[in-house]
């Protein structure tokens, strides 16, 4: 048998049962309430809290498509795992985040993919980790909740349910991600200037995407502009960027993001040498891998060899 079963506690289970039944090698889903002191609660007397239950996600998956550690890290990824008693803007017992398991043999891989969630994030975290005391499957109006109200309420950014099966294609390549790179390409996070490993490298080479693997940028086209991070007068090849217009700051500016892996990269400005275009793509270092050029063959990337040595010349 590869069907498994996990129970997943991650705030409001309407939004959570939707993104985890994105997600690929995920068979079933169902909402309900874990964990509790009483049989059979209402919905009703879960909001009351007098039940001690969590709304908690019972999740079929198979386990030839989906390894449990790879579905906790997607979980982990879309809750903040550091709130007690609280999801986005619900609060209360039954809001808490948990991970419930039926199997003994899951206890192991449940606790190590919380100790990989601590050094990801550098801090505690709330998430509790215990078996399966009871679940009790919530009335059929919950079940499925945003497939037949779209428009629902949800805790969780709607553009997550779009990236969830990019990111799950990827999801070992992420896990394999230092905090950093982790918070710059998932969590559109900074990092410090003239801090970072490429900032002042410039021997020949390739840049790639540290997800993929994908070529982004030749070291031709970069250069010093002197604001602490890579700046690059265009990428190797337009198509495997995605440019998003992008208000979260002070000012507006243009996102860059790599088409392949969805990854954060940095931003792009209109202030780069007009010799060479007039544009500062302006990359996060933890965003990328350098191969130099003496290893692009050995790596894999012989085919871009004539583009970066094209690009150096120029």
């Amino acid at each position: 048998m590869t069907e498994k079963t996990i129970y997943l506690a991650g705030g409001c289970f309407w939004g959570v049962e939707k993104y985890i039944g994105l997600i690929p090698g995920v068979v079933s889903t169902r909402v309900g309430y874990a964990n509790g002191s009483r049989a059979n609660p209402t919905y009703e007397e879960v909001c009351a809290q007098a039940t001690g239950h969590a709304e908690t996600v019972e999740v079929v998956y198979d386990s030839e498509r989906l390894a449990l550690d790879d579905l906790l890290f997607l979980f982990f990824d879309v809750i903040d795992p550091v709130a007690h008693n609280r999801q986005g803007n619900d609060e209360g017992p039954q809001y808490r985040t948990g991970v419930y398991w039926s199997d003994a043999a899951d206890r192991p891989i449940v606790e190590a993919a919380l100790q990989e969630l601590r050094r990801r994030i550098g801090r505690p975290v709330a998430v509790e980790a215990r078996p399966l005391t009871g679940f009790c499957p919530a009335e059929a109006y919950h079940q499925r909740y945003l497939d037949h109200r779209p428009g629902g309420y949800c805790h969780i950014p709607r553009a997550r349910f779009d990236k969830i099966a990019a990111k799950a294609a990827v999801v070992r390549q992420l896990r394999a991600l230092t905090p950093e790179q982790y918070a710059v390409t998932q969590h559109d996070a900074t990092e410090e200037p003239f801090a970072n490993e490429y900032f002042d490298r410039f021997e020949p080479g390739l840049y790639v995407d540290v997800v993929t693997g994908q070529p982004l940028f030749a070291s031709g086209d970069k250069f010093d502009a002197g604001c602490g991070w890579p700046a690059f007068a265009q990428p190797i090849d337009e198509s495997l960027l995605v440019e998003l217009p992008d208000h979260k700051g002070p000012r507006a500016r243009t996102e860059v993001r790599a088409r392949r892996s969805d990854s954060h990269l940095g931003h792009v400005f209109p202030d780069g040498p007009a010799a060479l275009g007039g544009l500062r793509y302006c990359i996060n270092s933890a965003a990328l891998r350098f191969v130099p050029l003496d290893e692009m063959a050995a790596e894999g990337y012989g085919d871009w060899i004539a583009k970066v040595t094209e690009t150096s010349a120029a």
